[in-house]
C-alpha cells in the first residue's frame, strides 16, 4: 500500500498542527502566561501565534485527509 504525496502531506501537517496545539497548551500553563492573562485578559504573543498556527495546520491536514485529492486514483 502506497501514499500519495498529498496524503503524506496532510498526516504531516495534522501531526504539525497538533503538536503547535500541545505547545499551545503548554505554553498557557506557564505562570508568565497566566500572569498576563490576568492583567491583560489575553495570551502572550507566542502562545497565540501557536494556537493560530496549530489551529490551522491541523484544520488543514483534516481537509487534506478529507476531501484532498488521492493521487493513486
Amino acid at each position: 500500500m502506497t501514499l500519495s504525496s498529498n496524503r503524506i502531506l496532510a498526516l504531516v501537517m495534522l501531526v504539525v498542527g497538533l503538536i503547535l496545539l500541545f505547545f499551545a497548551y503548554q505554553s498557557s500553563q506557564s505562570l508568565g502566561d497566566q500572569v498576563t492573562e490576568a492583567v491583560t485578559g489575553r495570551f502572550t504573543d507566542s502562545t497565540t501565534w501557536f494556537l493560530l498556527l496549530g489551529a490551522a495546520a491541523t484544520a488543514a491536514g483534516v481537509g487534506l485527509l478529507l476531501f484532498g485529492k488521492s493521487g493513486g486514483r
